[in-house]
């Protein structure tokens, strides 16, 4: 539900309220004054790229560091497994 800020005329206060876009509340919830809430400009949240591109180039490398490490171990492991010899059970 999104959030929407009221300001309320007999007693100035500012509250925050999720509802639905098609409700809107008709009382206010600090002195119960029904029909003095005005609905505030609110405004909204938007990901701009720039805090993409912001980000340090190297995070993730050294996790791209143990991926390899670990590719070389697994092959090896691999490789010993193929020259061993099984019994079929």
């Amino acid at each position: 539900m999104p959030r929407y800020r009221y300001k309320c005329r007999e007693c100035e206060q500012e509250q925050i309220i999720f509802h639905k876009i098609e409700e809107a509340p008709t009382e206010c919830t600090k002195c119960t004054k029904v029909g003095a809430l005005d609905k505030m400009l609110t405004t909204p949240f938007v990901k701009s790229r720039s805090l993409e591109e912001e980000q340090d180039p190297n995070v993730g490398t050294l996790t791209h560091e143990y991926i390899e490490a670990n590719r070389d171990i697994l092959k090896k492991q691999q490789e010993e497994l193929k020259k061993k010899s099984y019994e079929p059970s």
